[in-house]
C-alpha cells in the first residue's frame, strides 16, 4: 500500500520556519553593551578539607600545579603530617567553619575559632576550597565560586582540574538591580515580605537593618528572587524585564507579519537550548534565558497577551530544587489566574527537556486574536495588571474570588472598620499604595490590584484590625476599584477649632490614657486639643501652679 505524506503540514512548517528565521533576523536578543560586573582575585592558595588520607591523595594530584600553596585540613587525623608533599601545609581540625567565595574564603576552627589560613600560611583567607568531607561545609544548592565538592556528580579529577584553573582575576555579571523604595520586606520597624530570602538557592540574600541586601559575589544569577518579588524591587539585569517583554512582543509581531501561524513561545535556559540536537518546529519561538528564573508568570502571561497561542516552559533535572519549586509554584499561580480569567489552562504548560514530541506539538488553540500593543510599564505589578486586564477583556472573568497557592501575592484585606481609628499607620508602611488616604478628609482607601499581601499593614496596625485575605479576583472592575474602606468627619480642636484627628482616634487615645496621671481630672481635655493648643495649655497650667513644673 502506498504511503501518503501530509504535504500541507510540511508546507505549513516550512512557511513557519521561514517566518521564524525572518523574525529572528529582524529582532535581536537584548544585550547590555557594558553590563555591571563583579571581580574575583585568586592567587591560588587552596585548602583541601576532609579525612587525612583523602586530602593527601588529592594533594599529590596537585603536586605539579602552579598553585601558590596547598593546605590540608584533616577532619579525621592519622598522625601522618604529609611531610613528603612540597609546598603543602597541614593542620588537624575536626569541625571547621567556612564562609566566603573565590579569593576570600574564611575558614575557622569551630564557631568563633581562629582563622586556619592565618595559622598555616599567614593569610586572612584561602582563595579556593576542595571539600572531601562526608558532610559539606557549605549547605547551599548553588555554592559560591571557588568552592568545589567531590560528589557522585563531580568526580575528583574534575574538581582537581577546576582548582588548577583558579589562579587569576575573574569577572562575572552583576545579575540584579535593587530598588529599595519598592521593597515590601520592612517598613518603620515592621517586618513584611520574605519571599526572596526564602527562595535564593545560593543564600546570597540577607536582611540587614530591615533592608534586603544581595551579595553579588555569592549570587549565581538564578533569577528566582526576581521572579518571586511581587513588587519588582529586585530586577533581573540580563536582560531587564522591559527589554525581555519588548523582545517577545517584537518577535511575535515580526513572525506573524512574515506569515507565521499559531506561534508557541518556549521559555528555556541557554544551556538547554544549546544541548538540543534537533531544531524545533517552525511554530516554536524560543526565549533563551540566562537562567530559567529570569522570567516569571508576568512574562508567560504577557506572551499570551502579545499573540502567542501557547507558552511552554522547559524544565530539566539540573535545576536547583528551590528554582524548580519556584517555577512549578509560579505555573500553578498562572494556571489558576488563567482559568479564573476564562481562558483554557492548556495555553500554559511545563515540559521536560528532551521531549521532542511535546516541544514540537502543534498548538491546541489559536491565538487570542488581538494583541496587547502597549509598552510594558516599569513597575512590575502595574505591568502584570495591564496583562490581566487585557486577558479579562478577551475572556470571561469570574466574579468571585478564587483560592491561590499558598504565599501567592494576590488578595484583599479584612478590616474591622468599627474599631479602625484611621491612624494611617497602615498607609505609612504600604510599599505599593494599595492603602491610601485621599487627604481632603480622614478616610482609608484600598485597591486590591496593588496589594501584594506582604503583611506590613497587618503588623503595623496598633488596633490589630487588619487581616490578610489571600485569593485572586479576576473581575477587573472589582480588582482595580479604589474602595473607601472607612471615612469619618475630622475631629476639631476644642480650643482653636482646627481639625487635627478623627473622633475614633481621640476616643481610643482617651481610653488608653484614662489612668495616666498626666491626664488626670480636667487635664483629660488636652487630648481633645491639637498639639499647639495642648502645649499652650500645659504652659498656662505651669504658670498658675509653679509646683506643676516638678512634674514635667
Amino acid at each position: 500500500m502506498p504511503q501518503f505524506i501530509d504535504t500541507r503540514a510540511l508546507n505549513d512548517d516550512a512557511r513557519n520556519v521561514a517566518a521564524r528565521e525572518a523574525a529572528l533576523q529582524q529582532v535581536s536578543w537584548p544585550q547590555n553593551l557594558a553590563p555591571p560586573t563583579v571581580s574575583y582575585v585568586s592567587h591560588g592558595h587552596v585548602a583541601i578539607v576532609g579525612p587525612a588520607d583523602a586530602t593527601r591523595r588529592a594533594a599529590r594530584q596537585l603536586a605539579d600545579s602552579e598553585l601558590a600553596s596547598v593546605t590540608l585540613i584533616a577532619t579525621q587525623d592519622d598522625d601522618d603530617e604529609a611531610s613528603d608533599l612540597a609546598n603543602t601545609h597541614y593542620i588537624a581540625c575536626d569541625a571547621p567553619r567556612l564562609e566566603g567565595y573565590l579569593g576570600a574564603f574564611r575558614m575557622t576552627a569551630g564557631e568563633n575559632g581562629p582563622l586556619l589560613s592565618k595559622a598555616t600560611i599567614g593569610r586572612d583567607h584561602f582563595d579556593a576550597v576542595l571539600d572531601l568531607g562526608a558532610s559539606p561545609l557549605m549547605h547551599y544548592e548553588l555554592p559560591p565560586p571557588g568552592y568545589h565538592r567531590v560528589t557522585h556528580a563531580t568526580l575528583l579529577d574534575q574538581a582537581i582540574q577546576d582548582l588548577q584553573a583558579c589562579i587569576g582575576e575573574f569577572e562575572k555579571p552583576r545579575y540584579f538591580q535593587i530598588e529599595s523604595d519598592l521593597c515590601a520586606h520592612a517598613g518603620r520597624g515592621q517586618s513584611g515580605c520574605t519571599r526572596c530570602l526564602d527562595i535564593c538557592p545560593a543564600d546570597a540574600i540577607s536582611s540587614v537593618k530591615q533592608e534586603i541586601v544581595i551579595d553579588p559575589f555569592r549570587c549565581h544569577g538564578a533569577g528566582s528572587c526576581t521572579s518571586v518579588c511581587p513588587t519588582g524591587a529586585i530586577r533581573y539585569a540580563l536582560p531587564t524585564p522591559e527589554s525581555l517583554d519588548d523582545y517577545i512582543a517584537r518577535l511575535l509581531a515580526s513572525y506573524q507579519a512574515e506569515g507565521g501561524d499559531t506561534a508557541v513561545v518556549r521559555f528555556l535556559d541557554q544551556e538547554t537550548q544549546a544541548s538540543e540536537t534537533t531544531e524545533a518546529a517552525g511554530h516554536v519561538l524560543d526565549v533563551p534565558l540566562e537562567e530559567l528564573g529570569a522570567a516569571g508568570l508576568d512574562h508567560w502571561l504577557g506572551a499570551l497577551a502579545r499573540g502567542a497561542a501557547e507558552v511552554r516552559i522547559v524544565m530539566h533535572d539540573a535545576l536547583p530544587p528551590s528554582l524548580a519549586h519556584l517555577v512549578r509554584d509560579q505555573h500553578a499561580q498562572a494556571i489558576t489566574m488563567l482559568e479564573s480569567l476564562g481562558h483554557d489552562p492548556r495555553r500554559l504548560s511545563l515540559i521536560d527537556a528532551g521531549d521532542i514530541g511535546i516541544r514540537d506539538a502543534l498548538p491546541i488553540l489559536p491565538p487570542l486574536g488581538e494583541r496587547l500593543e502597549t509598552k510594558r510599564p516599569h513597575a512590575k505589578r502595574e505591568a502584570l495588571n495591564a496583562i490581566l486586564d487585557f486577558l479579562a477583556t478577551h475572556g470571561t472573568p469570574r466574579e468571585t474570588r478564587v483560592a491561590m497557592p499558598a504565599g501567592a501575592p494576590f488578595g484583599t484585606l479584612d478590616i474591622d472598620t468599627d474599631n479602625c481609628t484611621l491612624c494611617m499607620a497602615c498607609v505609612a508602611v504600604c510599599p505599593t499604595q494599595a492603602l491610601s488616604s485621599p487627604g481632603q478628609s480622614p478616610a482609608l482607601n484600598f485597591q486590591e490590584s496593588a496589594c501584594v499581601q506582604c503583611g506590613l499593614c497587618e503588623t503595623a496596625c496598633p488596633e490589630q484590625v487588619i487581616a490578610l485575605h489571600p485569593g485572586f479576583m479576576a473581575a477587573p472592575e472589582t480588582r482595580n476599584h479604589v474602595a473607601t474602606v472607612k471615612e469619618e468627619a475630622p475631629f476639631e480642636c476644642i480650643s482653636c477649632g482646627k481639625p487635627f484627628a478623627t473622633a475614633s482616634t481621640i476616643a481610643s487615645i482617651k481610653q488608653k490614657l484614662s489612668d495616666h496621671p498626666y491626664f488626670a481630672g480636667d487635664a483629660i481635655k488636652r487630648l481633645e486639643m491639637c498639639e499647639d493648643c495642648r502645649v499652650k495649655d500645659i504652659w498656662h497650667d505651669m504658670a498658675r501652679d509653679p509646683n506643676a513644673q516638678l512634674k514635667v
